[in-house]
């Protein structure tokens, strides 16, 4: 990703440096990330546009369903076979576990196989909403957690399930925007607001994310970082989709960080009225 600097003459002769994208880096069970645009490689037209998403995208961590693919195949036809391992770090998920010890299996597998500890673990309690089954999940992530695991959990935007997954040792929480796949952006972004003010372990919004504007609000609202989908394997042009998110998610970070400007019911004048043509003054 490329470092973005302006400078700008204050008035006073003195050069002031807007904040570096590329400084402010995003760390996760301790590597840091320039990207905080986390991508997934399911439901792409093709993998050749898979590929050249990702590249717009700017991500560096992209997720891979376990359940779904043949660890074994790495050949130029399967998706492993088309990331590129010296760049993208992968990180397994558990999509498609239904139980604790489905989804303990799962990255148990994942581990063995692709190397690596991070897992984001995925504990589905119905079928139709595709929502987190809260009990089988705790669960999971309190063995993983035992077996050595950096892991991730998808979860409610609820402020008692992410205290107690930070509590039990989970790398991070990733709690839902909306429901998977459904696009309908941040529903409740007051819980979220909470979440992040009590807890100390990186937010990753994570579910439900439709479209750019969607992405750089969870960034307003302080996220570390938003992991996606369907929002670009799902466009109609995914590799623009791809990098409108990645510029949405800058965007997000920069006006989180600057303090956005508080909302008045009244209109202020944005020019002072004083001293303006025609008007006396007192």
């Amino acid at each position: 990703m490329n470092n973005i600097m302006s400078t700008r003459d204050s008035g006073t002769g003195q050069v002031e440096k807007d904040e570096e994208i590329g400084s402010d880096t995003f760390n996760l069970a301790g590597r840091a990330y320039r990207s905080r645009l986390l991508l997934g490689t399911s439901r792409y037209p093709s993998p050749r546009i898979m590929v050249d998403a990702m590249e717009a995208s700017g991500a560096q961590l992209v997720t891979v369903s376990i359940r779904r693919m043949n660890l074994a195949d790495t050949s130029s036809g399967s998706i492993l076979g088309y990331i590129d391992r010296s760049y993208y770090d992968l990180l397994p998920n558990t999509a498609g576990c239904y139980t604790a010890k489905e989804a303990v299996l799962t990255a148990k597998l994942a581990r063995e196989a692709l190397e690596t500890e991070l897992i984001k673990v995925e504990v589905i309690g119905d079928e139709d909403t595709l929502l987190p089954d809260v009990e089988e999940l705790l669960k999971a992530c309190q063995e993983l957690v035992r077996a050595g695991f950096q892991v991730l959990p998808y979860c409610n935007d609820d402020l008692i399930t992410c205290l107690k997954l930070q509590d039990m040792g989970c790398a991070a929480v990733m709690p839902l925007a909306a429901p998977i796949g459904s696009g309908m952006g941040i529903r409740n972004p007051y819980n979220l607001q909470i979440i992040r003010q009590r807890i100390t372990i990186p937010m990753i919004i994570d579910a439900g994310i439709g479209t750019a504007s969607d992405a750089a609000r969870a960034m307003e609202l302080g996220a570390d970082a938003v992991l996606l989908n369907t929002a670009v394997a799902g466009a109609h042009h995914p590799v623009q989709m791809a990098r409108g998110m990645r510029l949405a998610i800058e965007g997000g970070r920069l006006a989180y960080h600057a303090g956005r400007i508080p909302t008045r019911l009244y209109a202020v004048a944005s020019s002072p009225t004083e001293g303006m043509i025609g008007r006396e003054n007192p």
